[in-house]
């Protein structure tokens, strides 16, 4: 089997695409920095990657080249107005470009791929059988009839079956290079020319078994190789199929307009019907409605949402009509972002990859060398060109670093896949690999440790014209607090006041006339300035001119899962901090629920990211795990980042993992994951290179024949195969102590609610 994949079938296109063409299907990354996608389906191994790389990179304003072997997507970075001839180069590389689809209808390469090993596996047992009778001791003349027979059957079978590899090695070597088919080409045209030699000159033996079993073998690994690649890939692209082609859209005269996907920008109104899935990310204006949001979080339960709630891409709308503001385009949302994640995570280049991928790039000169080197040493030594071939042959064959090709990628494909299975995003291998190595995790409180959503619990005690007069001035800020009275002033029905002079000030509240009255909303001294003494209150104060009007008290809750995330994380070894931006008295209940010993209140940004740094000299590899703007720095600082979906598009971009569902055992799990990968690919090196040690040898010598070379090539790529598919998430300790107690599904149960300060609550 070869770590090749073959890459999905190409699209017709009647002409090379043109920079006019180039330019309209690149993305603005940056100010002047623009993202090229375009899929080369030729390229099919780690020569190439490291072939196509390193010739866009050295091309003018080409800042960074990506190749993805499993989506066969060329991804490249460039500035200026003009994109580099990207297609020209590719083009001179044998390589043809053609725009990136998503989701094609029907994938054409698996079709080829079942075609031809059905075709080489009824080949090569109908072979089989006529070579038993010849090992038999068939006479002659039965013998040369059944060789013949089998040459008659060999020869369609290879150049049916075997043209995915003979089109590879052709288009390789027509463009002045080689790839991992052209001795897998070298090797299967040897042993059937050699095989029709003996067939003509009455010999004894002939190999047509061993050329088409070679290419059943490397046909069965090459096809699971691609069925793998793609199963990583399903879900995610599920989601992308699943995404609306269009959405009607409110013009702001109240007429309405059907528009294509790619025409809906930012600040336009649609209108979600109940029913139809939101095509982008945006924020409800108007009506309350339940989300299925289980495509985008795998959470069953139904979400509600009210005016002011923020609502993702691929989610669908269950009850009611929304009149949503689109805050992203497509390409920019979080449907989009899923699926980018999704494809870098098999695309990174950790250093396990990079070992692999510079061993397959040395194949094809050390493999034809070794063969060289085995028929040349025959020859001197028994003179006899014919054993010095079928040796060679042989060396040929069993020296396919097919194992050491697959070590990493297919470990990265199945623990990509079982994270997503999990709700876990993973932006590329080498976060795995890092986040394998931790010692210490660090948290954040407030939307990480917490949901961040806090409720109102006094609701029913305050009457409807406070409501609407204290919803009125929250409107004017994006402080949760404030979203928090917005929404459930929404779902009373109060209507809307019209305030003016609104001032918001940092670390107080908001303050603004009604009429000729004065009111404020936030911090109980402040608000309450004109009563004097001022009691002690907890919460968050309403008042007109000075004087309270109603106090509203709010609770945040723990995450999901967030206690035995910890304990599980401390079972792990691992040290547990908690750093955070909120006051003394809310880190330290906090602190106490979780059994956190180690933590840090009102931290700022810049000392957040100053003890990471701390950290970092002093030998610890951290895990951050925040979503606030304030914790971009942290997270970038760390070893490894982890953020929940939930977070801010700074906080996600920064982090190198994004888990989707609410609960915090997404970090255990991911750790799990990653340990587990690190422990396979490690298996999986020793085993390619114990097979290495003992069958190169072996071959050198004469004591396998091509056939056996064939068998013994492609079970030790199936050994590296199955040992990958072994990583599962295992059972954590918090589980197994849920299962003794007999407690039923105690990660999803919430501690008991955190007391929340006032509307100026630091995150």
């Amino acid at each position: 089997m070869s770590c090749c994949a073959v890459g999905a079938a190409s699209a017709t296109v009647s002409a090379r695409l043109t920079n006019e063409e180039v330019l309209l299907a690149s993305r603005s990354v940056d100010k002047e920095l623009y993202q090229t996608d375009l899929s080369v389906p030729g390229v099919h191994c780690g020569a190439c990657i490291e072939t196509v790389e390193s010739a866009l990179k050295l091309l003018e304003n080409v800042e960074h080249a990506r190749v993805n072997l499993s989506t066969k997507r060329v991804s490249v970075r460039w500035r200026g107005s003009q994109p580099p001839p990207i297609v020209e180069t590719l083009d001179k590389l044998g390589y043809e470009a053609h725009l990136f689809e998503t989701a094609p209808a029907k994938d054409e390469t698996l079709a080829e791929l079942y075609r031809a090993v059905g075709i080489s596996g009824f080949a090569s047992m109908n072979i089989m059988l006529l070579s038993v009778s010849v090992w038999s001791g068939a006479d002659a003349a039965t013998r040369d009839l059944f060789h013949w027979v089998s040459a008659l059957i060999a020869l369609p079978a290879l150049a049916i079956a075997g043209r995915i590899f003979f089109r590879s090695a052709w288009n390789a070597l027509r463009h002045g290079r080689s790839n991992m088919d052209v001795p897998i080409v070298i090797g299967v045209s040897l042993a059937f020319g050699i095989s029709i030699y003996e067939t003509i000159n009455h010999g004894p033996h002939a190999y047509f078994d061993a050329a088409v079993t070679l290419l059943f073998f490397l046909l069965i690994g090459r096809t699971l190789d691609h069925v793998m690649r793609e199963r990583a890939r399903s879900a995610v692209m599920g989601l992308a199929r699943l995404a609306p082609l269009g959405a009607m859209t409110i013009r702001p005269d109240g007429s309405r307009e059907y528009l294509p996907i790619a025409e809906i920008v930012p600040g336009m109104q649609l209108l979600i019907a109940a029913g139809e899935r939101v095509p982008v990310d945006g924020c409800v204006i108007s009506g309350a409605s339940d989300l299925d949001c289980s495509l985008v979080t795998g959470e069953s339960d139904a979400q509600p949402v009210a005016a002011g709630s923020m609502v993702r891409a691929g989610t669908l709308n269950l009850t009611q009509p929304l009149t949503i503001e689109v805050t992203a385009t497509a390409d920019q949302s979080f449907l989009a972002e899923m699926i980018r994640l999704m494809e870098a995570a098999e695309g990174g280049r950790a250093r396990y990859r990079r070992l692999a991928d510079r061993a397959s790039a040395l194949y094809s000169p050390l493999v034809h060398t070794a063969a060289l080197l085995t028929f040349l040493a025959w020859m001197a030594i028994t003179g006899d060109w014919h054993q010095a071939l079928t040796v060679a042959i042989a060396v040929l064959i069993i020296t396919c670093p097919c194992a050491l090709g697959l070590a990493v990628p297919i470990v990265q494909v199945v623990a990509a896949r079982r994270l997503f299975e999990n709700g876990i995003m993973v932006k590329e291998g080498s976060a795995m690999e890092r986040l394998a190595q931790i010692d210490t995790v660090v948290f954040d409180k407030t939307g990480t440790l917490t949901l961040g959503r806090p409720q109102l619990t006094n609701a029913d005690k305050i009457d409807s014209g406070t409501l609407a007069i204290a919803a009125a001035l929250a409107a004017h800020s994006c402080h949760p607090l404030s979203r928090t009275l917005v929404e459930t002033a929404s779902r009373r029905g109060v209507e809307h006041l019209c305030v003016t002079n609104v001032q918001e000030i940092p670390g107080f509240g908001i303050e603004a006339r009604i009429g000729d009255k004065t009111y404020r909303l936030g911090r109980a001294d402040w608000a309450n300035h004109a009563q004097m003494p001022v009691a002690s209150v907890s919460g968050t104060v309403l008042s007109c001119d000075g004087r309270q009007l109603a106090v509203f008290s709010f609770e945040d809750r723990l995450r999901a899962g967030a206690a035995e995330a910890i304990s599980d994380l401390k079972a792990a070894g691992l040290e547990v901090e908690l750093l955070s931006g909120d006051r003394h008295e809310a880190v330290e209940i906090v602190g106490e629920q979780l059994a956190i010993d180690r933590i840090k209140a009102q931290v700022l940004p810049g000392d957040k990211s100053a003890r990471l740094k701390e950290l970092a000299a002093s030998g610890r590899k951290t895990l951050m795990v925040g979503d606030g703007l304030n914790d971009a720095p942290a997270l970038a600082a760390a070893h490894v980042a982890m953020a929940p979906a939930t977070a801010a598009d700074i906080g996600r971009n920064a982090a190198d993992f994004v888990f989707l569902r609410e609960s915090l055992t997404a970090v255990p799990l991911a750790l799990d994951i990653a340990r587990q990968s690190g422990k396979l690919i490690r298996q999986n090196f020793g085993v390619a290179i114990a097979y290495n040690i003992m069958a190169v040898p072996i071959a050198v010598f004469g004591y396998v024949t091509p056939l056996v070379a064939a068998i013994a090539m492609s079970v030790s790529s199936l050994i590296v195969v199955a040992n990958a598919m072994r990583l599962r998430p295992r059972t954590l300790p918090s589980e197994q102590a849920d299962t003794r107690t007999g407690k039923a599904n105690a990660r999803t149960t919430t501690l008991r609610p955190l007391q929340t300060g006032g509307l100026v609550e630091a995150r």
